[in-house]
């Protein structure tokens, strides 16, 4: 599989690229937000959006901060798994409800939401909501662009 455009080396694409890597640069610097729990966040919704760059680069990532390779293989079927705990599970379920907000699923309930107002506070949500926002936006240029997976290092983007 070959990527139909080198975003990078289009110079409009590659500013624009340059703001979004910025804005999750924030999210992982200034949030208070577990690490797995972002990666988790990103896992799922590449998961759910067929991105295998995506899911490549995160499932790596989980993995080279110690992550058992039961949670990762698990992460797509969380509901069904003892291995995530409440507060990962709520923030699985929001990832899955804004995620799939065009599948004509009626958005985000209020229950997944309350659910995840229990376990995480207000600069917490905030992240979860632009993390899945950025990651879908990611997953989708990824996808359109058919960028493949495997050849990630965990670490090559600098975080």
């Amino acid at each position: 599989m070959q990527t139909r455009v080198n975003l990078f080396g289009n110079p409009v694409a590659a500013k624009a690229l340059k703001h979004i890597a910025s804005a999750s640069m924030v999210l992982i610097k200034e949030s208070t937000l577990s690490a797995t729990t972002r990666d988790l966040v990103l896992l799922r919704a590449s998961q759910i959006n067929g991105c295998g760059y995506c899911t490549d680069v995160h499932s790596k990532d989980l993995t080279h901060a110690g992550q058992s390779a039961t949670r990762l293989n698990l992460v797509a079927a969380w509901r069904e798994a003892n291995v995530f705990t409440d507060a990962e599970r709520a923030a699985l379920e929001l990832t899955e409800q804004g995620t799939r907000i065009a599948d004509a699923a009626g958005g985000v309930t209020d229950d997944a939401w309350g659910n995840a107002t229990d376990h995480y506070d207000e600069d917490q949500l905030a992240t979860l909501m632009l993390l899945i926002a950025l990651i879908n936006a990611n997953n989708r240029l990824g996808v359109i662009n058919q960028m493949p997976g495997g050849d990630y290092k965990p670490g090559q983007f600098g975080y």
